[in-house]
């Protein structure tokens, strides 16, 4: 009876790593396209470094993937013009995300100020906030990216071309050109605050409080 017992959990085991390699290999052939791994991203109301990162990679592989068929697109295309805006202005957005996935990650390593009763943990502080140093600098590419995409999509020949299906992404690519959406002007500020208390805290002696 033992024995028997053993070996129905051993095949049962066997069948759901069948089953689990089956559906690995299947949503890898599925997910293909800029829109498939856009669906992946997704905000939780509370975001740990690791939701962080997950978002960070579909959004990664969304940026690098090719686009689906029109057809599919998260709006209506009907000629290429719109075709072809519908492209930047998805590139445009998907930078923009990977900035706003940067910050959140980086705040959670950060710390807004330096207290004298820190130091005695300053080293574990300091280790945190090149942490979020580096999401912030990394911000800047991304910046850079979208702020080039938002450019394209703002040309002469899309003037009287709204996507209206993406308002939201129009409605950024009219900030951006407009100059009320800056992350550059954000980046700066984070990264100045973040060096001064990394000043503060280098500056303190170890004390025990």
């Amino acid at each position: 009876m033992e024995k028997s017992f053993f070996k129905a959990t051993k095949i049962l085991f066997l069948l759901l790593i069948a089953l689990l390699f089956s559906a690995e290999k299947s949503n890898a052939y599925m997910v293909k396209y800029k829109e498939d791994f856009y669906k992946l991203y997704h905000v939780h109301y509370q975001q740990q470094p690791d939701d962080c990162i997950e978002n960070i990679y579909w959004l990664e592989k969304a940026v690098k993937a090719d686009f689906c068929n029109p057809l599919y697109a998260y709006t209506k295309i009907e000629n290429e013009l719109q075709w072809e805006k519908y492209r930047y202005l998805f590139q445009m957005h998907l930078n923009l995300k990977l900035i706003e996935q940067h910050l959140r990650l980086g705040r959670i390593y950060d710390k807004n100020a330096a207290y004298f009763y820190d130091a005695p943990w300053k080293d574990e502080y300091l280790r945190n906030l090149e942490k979020a140093k580096t999401c912030y600098e990394a911000g800047y590419i991304y910046w850079q990216e979208a702020s080039l995409w938002a450019e394209k999509a703002n040309i002469g020949k899309f003037k009287f071309l709204f996507l209206t299906g993406i308002q939201n992404w129009e409605d950024e690519r009219e900030r951006i050109n407009s100059g009320s959406l800056d992350y550059k002007k954000t980046l700066d500020r984070e990264l100045k605050r973040l060096n001064k208390v990394i000043d503060d805290l280098k500056s303190m002696e170890t004390k025990r409080y």
